[in-house]
């Protein structure tokens, strides 16, 4: 398993590396995790929540699957969600999507995939309602605007949940953005202008 081994010889090099240029770096980090953001983003490899935005382990809590989905039954998500904002009082839900995201590629094509298709369906009834918006553009267009609406999808998702609701009435300071990275630049470009 030599994929394995350079997993671990990276760790044991970035420790050493990580501890040699701040000797205390680890010892904070092991006592405290007060994240401001809550990061729900896709499982997608090349969207590294910390990296993107420039920030240290400790300061980004993280929740991500594919297509970066915010489902009512999905009792993981709700739990992060809830574990954020109740618990670690973060002031900021992020829900990042990205172009080219497979999932929501996948959930334009007809091809079953198996179990993955209940998970898409979510996608697809956001493809089926914004259906005018969509048919016009080129398939390459149709597939950056449907990245751009199951964020804006996702985000309004995070709002109608019980979890975020009670936060309201406690009125608690929770702010919900939608974002999107393109991987051809590294951007990332706000979809809800109201949000900053």
């Amino acid at each position: 398993m030599p994929e394995i081994k350079k997993l671990l010889d990276n760790n044991l090099r970035w420790a050493e590396e990580t501890n040699r240029a701040d000797p205390e770096f680890f010892n904070k980090l092991s006592k405290q995790q007060k994240p401001v953001y809550l990061w729900i983003g896709c499982s997608d490899s090349r969207v590294p929540a910390n990296q993107i935005v420039d920030l240290l382990p400790g300061d980004i809590f993280v929740h991500r699957n594919v297509a970066n989905m915010v489902i009512h039954t999905d009792f993981n998500c709700l739990s992060v969600l809830q574990y954020a904002i109740d618990v670690l009082q973060v002031k900021h839900v992020i829900v990042c999507g990205h172009y080219g995201c497979g999932g929501v590629e996948a959930a334009m094509s007809s091809d079953s995939l198996g179990l993955i298709d209940n998970w898409l369906a979510h996608i697809k009834d956001t493809a089926d309602e914004n259906k005018a918006v969509l048919e016009p553009l080129s398939r390459e267009d149709r597939a950056a605007k449907l990245c751009e609406l199951n964020v804006m999808q996702q985000a309004e998702n995070v709002r109608r949940t019980s979890v975020y609701k009670d936060a309201m009435k406690r009125q608690q300071d929770v702010k919900i953005h939608s974002w999107i990275y393109s991987l051809r630049n590294g951007k990332i470009k706000v979809l809800n202008e109201g949000s900053l």
